[in-house]
């Protein structure tokens, strides 16, 4: 029969096992130990009882004093729950739910009841959860936006082609008039620069179509590497490490100067004073993080690495977006990230962007490789 009291509690006690439920003295020496205490933590009961309650939190939030501050609250208050990592036994971490109870007898506190829940698979399933929701929310904003600006794109493509032709004709009639000339050569530079952004807003919205050749991707980087130098301002170096024996890629030359010279250009702008600029290849296999399937495939790696001033989390997050900036009005269109983004998935690839603040970046475009290794 249940009817001692004390036996009551001690089978309700011990029958808990999904959470942890303990007492505390009031200096948070552990007097009590639950098999749910044991099930979630790792520790026996002898290991534990007699011991601060804090060698149960991480290192950091242990020398900061978290678990006394936990307990000052809980006594004044009666009552606190909380959220956040704790360890495990054998060192592993796991989110923890946590209420702590202040026990009270005659008006003084005697102790604490404190009560554990793992909730780790909840929380990662929430992070989980609104990281979908993110992705979901960019997806539909990049196409609309994409949209958009395929329908604007082919528009200023038609405007510019004629815009090009007039141009080419007044410079067949054009006589020794030097202004003349020189205003000429200056709206062709705006053309070329306008014909550019068109590419980069079609390469964006994936509206392009790309011509696709059989590429020696080392090749043409050294191929590239006098023009890329010389639009890099003065004291910024460029410099190479390109792996040997790649297989080719099949991708379109021109979007993939035009994205190497967008990563270049910002590598050079972020390396405030001079200093270097690397770009690398490699092969690595991978797995497509947007892909359904967990097979990995062979890419061949092409990286732009900068030792500049990097960027803060919210700022890379958006690196990607049509048109965002950080550069000066006049200064950058927005479209140079968005164009190596569209072009490599386009492409089949994908990009990894490493940055951190103060250190640097480094942007990886991530091109399949074909089957056999150049010679």
């Amino acid at each position: 029969m249940l009817t001692d009291p004390s036996r009551q509690l001690r089978l309700l006690i011990d029958s808990v096992r999904d959470h942890a439920l303990y007492l505390l003295d009031p200096d948070g020496i552990v007097c009590s130990w639950n098999p749910g205490a044991e099930r979630i933590k790792g520790y026996r009961s002898e290991e534990v009882i007699g011991t601060h309650f804090g060698r149960f939190y991480l290192p950091a939030d242990r020398d900061a004093g978290e678990p006394q501050h936990l307990l000052r609250l809980a006594a004044e208050s009666g009552h606190h729950a909380a959220e956040g990592w704790r360890v495990r036994r054998d060192g592993s971490p796991f989110r923890a739910s946590v209420v702590i109870e202040s026990v009270v007898e005659n008006s003084e506190l005697v102790g604490f009841v404190k009560i554990t829940r793992d909730i780790t698979e909840q929380w990662q399933a929430q992070r989980l959860l609104r990281d979908a929701q993110r992705a979901l929310r960019q997806t539909q904003q990049f196409e609309t936006v994409g949209q958009l600006s395929r329908g604007l794109a082919h528009e200023f493509n038609n405007l510019l082609t004629t815009i090009v032709n007039a141009l080419d004709l007044l410079s067949a009639r054009m006589g020794d008039d030097e202004r003349a000339n020189a205003l000429l050569t200056t709206a062709q530079a705006a053309s070329d620069r306008g014909a550019l952004l068109t590419r980069q807003l079609l390469a964006f919205s994936t509206g392009q179509t790309l011509i696709r050749e059989t590429l020696d991707i080392n090749a043409r980087i050294r191929d590239w590497l006098p023009a890329l130098q010389a639009t890099c301002p003065a004291g910024v170096t460029l410099e190479t490490a390109l792996a040997a024996d790649l297989p080719a890629i099949l991708s379109d030359t021109v979007q993939l100067q035009t994205a190497l010279a967008n990563l270049v250009g910002n590598a050079a702008d972020a390396t405030v004073g001079g200093g270097r600029v690397l770009i690398a290849t490699a092969l690595e296999h991978r797995m497509d993080p947007d892909a359904d399937t967990s097979r990995q495939r062979t890419y061949v790696t092409l990286s732009v690495c900068d030792e500049g001033h990097g960027m803060a989390p919210d700022i890379a997050e958006r690196a990607t977006e049509p048109f965002f900036t950080t550069k000066d009005i006049g200064k950058g269109s927005g479209l140079g990230l968005s164009q190596v983004f569209g072009f490599t998935t386009q492409s089949g690839g994908f990009v990894d962007v490493s940055t951190t603040p103060g250190v640097g970046t480094t942007v990886s475009l991530l091109l399949p490789a074909t089957e056999e290794p150049n010679p």
